[in-house]
């Protein structure tokens, strides 16, 4: 990961922090994964983040990455290029996970 991207992950990682409070929280860098692709040559990385909070409690899944996306704000147009999401509630989270599974951000 170069240390543009390293710097990236870490600021997306804060940022969804701050602005939603999950429970679980998990931010991957995939830009290596598109090494070549227009948006990489230009800068921009590619994360992937699984957020579990109950500020989407009562969202649908477009309100919820919606929110996301208003909170990154410019940095949706420089910094990443690409930002797949989850976005679960705390109950969703725990529906899906086998019972003997711990959690933690």
């Amino acid at each position: 990961m170069s240390s543009a991207h390293a710097d990236t992950a870490a600021w997306l990682r804060n940022a969804l922090q701050a602005g939603f409070a999950p429970e679980h929280l998990d931010v991957e860098d995939e830009s290596h994964l598109h090494a070549g692709h227009a948006g990489a040559r230009g800068g921009g990385g590619h994360f992937r983040a699984l957020i579990v909070s109950a500020a989407f409690c009562g969202q649908s899944q477009v309100a919820r990455q919606r929110a996301v996306y208003a909170h990154l704000g410019d940095a949706m147009r420089g910094a990443i290029h690409a930002l797949a999401l989850r976005t679960l509630t705390p109950d969703e989270w725990a529906a899906e996970r086998p019972a003997n599974e711990s959690g933690g951000t």
